[in-house]
């Protein structure tokens, strides 16, 4: 190692550190080595083929931005690979030639390799780092994927009160695998990487790792085209915490599942923790061998349900504090009215209402998001309004609908106030707040009283039963006319 590669590589890590993650930096670039630096080619040593294609794949860009500002506009960059179990160095012996990526501008394409790729021929990726137990890997997390965004409701309390626990102390609890299933957009994926974002910030020496199954197929594959298995299973079994997502598409796939089966067990017998997601609980899962679905029941198996209205509400509610934008209540029921099922289908009609209002300058109005949500459902559930409901009393009743808003004893009145907050309650999806307001600004006891007093009658008075039934089927026909 001379002094001036040292020089030339210390100035390259300065401009590398201000453009990586201190974490990413420590992992991938303090162990590289300056070897030598001649006229406008730096060679440095990495550990290992893995860490060559790490950077060819992560971080060829910057490598080459930094050779250009050291060694000028024909730099070039050398690696040098220590040949596993020796201290030999591959590149040194006659004939081979060391593994080049080029920073010269791509003007001259005799000599210029593809941006982004080597002059080499492609070599196999063993995706493991020899001579190394524990390796901090880029855990593939999205960061706004947190607890914190995640918001709790009966639909799904018990998994995320689990996966705290699993965040909390990692292959320590019981729930080992932790297994989430649910319908599509229920928030599987939202809910593993939280796990994984809180694991990542509360023990920084685990080593985390989230994939999807199409990705660890695919990484199968090329395992196998490159004679790379072991290495490959070597690798995931030096992981931490391994979440992966959809686990279902294992289906059918038998040396798949059972390269995943080694996997699975060496992590568990390790105390490792196994986070897995998947759109149906094991004892569903088709053509994936009995083995995997009984070790998939050796934990927690967790289901997401369908978020009630209530949570709705919650999560667009955070939605828009997020965005800082002013949504009026009634167009939030409105959209949680008609979309239950989904939650990316509910922060999609959210994104398509901000959408519209910032660039067509439109205000987001009951008007705007029914226009929306055509694009989401197929039919909108036909609105029920409290003041269509205090109209059908009002009339029944023969009192002037805004008797309904004024204080008076006459008990006609009273009576078909305290029946069109009752009924307002149960056939729509209006907070009682909101409810109490249409009533001349009462609030939510008075709703609660009113409720109550109708179901005293109801229980008492068959002929006040009837008439409320009568109201109730005359309010649904309505929506079909």
């Amino acid at each position: 190692m001379t002094n001036d590669s040292q020089m030339v590589w210390d100035s390259c890590l300065r401009t590398i550190k201000k453009n990586v993650s201190p974490q990413s930096f420590k992992t991938w670039f303090d162990p590289i080595r300056p070897v030598q630096v001649e006229q406008n080619v730096l060679t440095i040593q990495v550990p290992n083929k893995f860490f060559y294609e790490w950077l060819e794949e992560h971080y060829v860009q910057l490598l080459k931005q930094c050779i250009r500002q050291e060694l000028g506009e024909r730099g070039r960059l050398v690696y040098r690979i220590p040949e596993a179990g020796s201290g030999n160095v591959q590149g040194n012996r006659p004939g081979e030639q060391p593994i080049k990526v080029s920073a010269k501008p791509s003007a001259d394409k005799d000599t210029e390799p593809v941006p982004g790729s080597f002059d080499v021929e492609t070599i196999k990726n063993p995706f493991i780092i020899p001579g190394i137990k524990r390796v901090k890997v880029d855990p593939q997390l999205n960061v706004n994927y947190t607890f914190d965004t995640c918001i709790e409701g009966d639909c799904n309390r018990l998994a995320r009160n689990a996966g705290i626990a699993v965040a909390k102390k990692p292959g320590g609890t019981s729930f080992n695998p932790l297994f989430i299933f649910g319908d599509v957009g229920l928030g599987k994926t939202h809910l593993a990487q939280a796990i994984g974002n809180e694991i990542v910030k509360r023990h920084d020496n685990k080593s985390v790792l989230y994939v999807t199954t199409e990705k660890f197929t695919n990484q199968i594959i090329q395992a196998i085209k490159n004679n790379a298995v072991t290495e490959f299973v070597n690798f995931y079994q030096i992981i931490d915490v391994l979440i992966v997502d959809d686990i279902q598409f294992l289906s059918g796939k038998s040396k798949m599942q059972d390269i995943f089966f080694n996997i699975f067990n060496h992590l568990h017998q390790q105390g490792k923790q196994i986070v897995l997601t998947s759109d149906r609980p094991p004892k569903d899962l088709k053509d994936i061998e009995d083995r995997l679905i009984s070790r998939f029941k050796w934990g927690l198996s967790a289901d997401l349900q369908a978020p009630d209205l209530e949570t709705r509400m919650a999560i667009l509610e955070a939605k828009i504090d997020e965005e800082g934008i002013d949504i009026p209540q009634d167009v939030l029921e409105f959209i949680c009215y008609n979309i239950k099922n989904n939650i990316r289908e509910l922060e999609g009609v959210m994104i398509s209402l901000m959408a519209q209002s910032t660039l067509i300058s439109r205000d987001i109005d009951l008007e705007l998001a029914k226009e929306v949500i055509r694009n989401f459902v197929s039919t909108i559930n036909k609105e029920i309004t409290v003041e269509f409901i205090q109209e059908l009393v009002a009339e029944h009743f023969d009192v002037p609908v805004d008797k309904l808003h004024h204080e008076t004893r006459k008990r006609n009145v009273v009576i078909a106030r305290q029946l069109s907050m009752y009924l307002a309650k149960k056939m729509t999806n209006r907070s009682l707040k909101s409810i109490g307001e249409t009533f001349g600004g009462r609030d939510h006891s008075t709703v609660i009283y009113s409720c109550k007093a109708v179901q005293d009658m109801m229980d008492t008075d068959m002929i006040f039963k009837d008439t409320v039934a009568d109201l109730e089927k005359k309010i649904k026909l309505s929506l079909n006319q």
